[in-house]
């Protein structure tokens, strides 16, 4: 009996395991998301589309050279004792990784300057090439710390890791210094990070330092999702690299801007994910994974619960939002910004986390071929006759298809002999529904209010305060709008979103 409750206890329970994750992001957010905001208005136009290039450059290779090595932690470290093999040849692996990034930066950076027609570029190859090598060495730091159920000291290292990011990046360009201080200030916090990653990854843990056999196991299983990583990461910034070659760095300024979305989505679906999919491993070496299919259905409910409105919110508020985040100058990239929030409502189903917990990779991979197949034919015809809109809207296509193949292998993926699932069953229907018609309410008194205020708004003195105040206005708005439309449907928001505190498991 008791040990049903406890049971019972610890499933109810386990998304409040990613309260910690999702505090630390939360805090974090507000730095990070200065980053880009105050480069905009201390950096020239074209000196923001090269900042917005380097860091294309890092971070594609950032998410492809790991080869899903890092990312198989999650699957190996809670189905054994002996965690340090893992840990270390994950650790050497992705130090070689970061070697093999810096070479390309060194050798490729040329021929994509060209490619960008900005020759400014090459001015940061060295720093650069710093930056990636001891950005991919790190990778594994808050990885390591999340896979082996310590989400508080994961939470540590985020909250400690991301600060100093956002204080490196903003504070030089803030003293008056140059983009190429701030990429040497990176540098420098990259490198300090890879030897940190190396002391917090294996502290407490014993045993060899690496074993051949079980890196060969680890890397047949991270193999078809390191493949999907090679075909998807290229796929999914397929649309920046046509655009950037199509369009001088000014108007690549403006395009990202409108790509910018703030950072709910990492805050909240990257630690639920990865908490199911620990969960997820839990439940089957426990025997209980009939109870995989409730865990899905509880994460997703709750990310819907905040993804459909955020998303609502930006695409009504865009233009009160880019005025007030960026500044008039940018307010061309609206339409852009309007597609780029599908995104946000694609979040809402934590499938790959889902289907990497079962070990299903290959569907992943197949799912990132086709959409990188049909990216490439969309994004070359969209960029040439649509220009800025055909980018993002070749890219919300291709976001589309690989989502609904994805889907499709969710219910074989959390079926069991004993319980057969279908799509119906493992979509939370009620959370969606009740959410969308509160989101779109909300929404459509956001445009009501444009409306009737556009006037006043056009009237208001210059200076921060003032031109906040409309996004602020909207903002309160729809925020009153959602919960009132919730609180009439019988949803308490505080009660639904109570899953994502830190709560003891029984």
């Amino acid at each position: 009996m008791s040990g049903g409750a406890s049971s019972a206890a610890s499933g109810s329970s386990f998304l409040g395991r990613a309260g910690p994750l999702v505090l630390a992001r939360l805090f974090t957010a507000g730095l990070t998301l200065s980053i880009p905001l105050v480069l905009a208005r201390v950096l020239h136009l074209d000196e923001y589309g090269t900042y917005y290039q380097l860091f294309l450059i890092a971070t594609t290779l950032y998410y492809v050279l790991p080869f899903g090595v890092v990312q198989s932690l999650y699957y190996f470290l809670p189905r054994t004792s002996e965690k340090r093999p893992y840990l270390g040849q994950t650790l050497l692996f992705m130090s070689g990784a970061g070697l093999v990034g810096a070479l390309l930066v060194y050798v490729l950076l040329g021929p994509v300057a060209a490619w960008f027609s900005n020759p400014a570029l090459l001015e940061y190859r060295v720093s650069l090439a710093a930056y990636t090598a001891f950005l991919l060495g790190s990778f594994p730091l808050e990885v390591s710390l999340t896979a082996q159920g310590r989400t508080r000291a994961s939470a540590g290292v985020y909250l400690i890791s991301d600060a100093v990011r956002a204080a490196v990046m903003v504070v030089p360009p803030l003293l008056g210094a140059s983009l190429h201080g701030m990429m040497v200030a990176v540098a420098v916090f990259a490198a300090l990070r890879f030897v940190a990653t190396w002391v917090v990854s294996l502290r407490g843990v014993t045993g060899p330092l690496a074993s051949g056999p079980l890196f060969r196991a680890q890397l047949a299983y991270a193999a078809p999702f390191g493949a999907a990583m090679l075909l998807a990461i290229p796929q999914q910034n397929a649309h920046l690299y046509a655009v950037a070659g199509a369009v001088a760095p000014a108007l690549y300024a403006l395009y990202r801007v409108g790509c910018f979305q703030l950072p709910v989505v990492d805050l909240l679906y990257t630690p639920t994910s990865e908490v199911l999919m620990v969960r997820l491993g839990e439940l089957e070496r426990e025997g209980r994974l009939e109870e995989g299919v409730e865990a899905f259905r509880e994460a997703a409910g709750k990310l819907a619960y905040v993804f459909l409105p955020f998303a609502a919110f930006l695409f009504a508020a865009a233009p009160e939002f880019i005025g007030a985040m960026f500044g008039e100058k940018f307010l061309p990239a609206v339409p852009v910004f309007r597609v780029s929030v599908l995104g946000v409502v694609l979040s809402i189903l934590p499938m790959d986390g889902t289907l990497r917990a079962r070990g299903l990779t290959r569907a992943i991979f197949v799912s990132y071929a086709v959409k990188a197949a049909v990216t490439v034919p969309l994004v070359i015809l969209g960029v040439k006759h649509l220009g800025l809109m055909g980018g993002i809207g070749s890219w919300a296509v291709a976001e589309v298809v690989g989502k609904a193949m994805l889907l499709v292998r969710v219910p074989a993926a959390l079926s069991t002999p004993r319980r057969q699932l279908r799509l119906v069953d493992i979509i939370p229907w009620q959370a969606l529904g009740r959410s969308s018609v509160a989101a779109v309410a909300a929404g459509l008194a956001v445009f009501l209010l444009r409306a009737g205020a556009q006037g006043a708004w056009m009237q208001l003195p210059t200076g921060f305060f003032w031109r906040v105040l409309p996004l602020a206005v909207a903002g309160v708005l729809f925020v009153v709008g959602y919960v009132g439309v919730l609180y009439a449907a019988g949803v308490r928001p505080l009660t639904v979103l109570a899953g994502l505190r830190p709560r003891r498991t029984v």
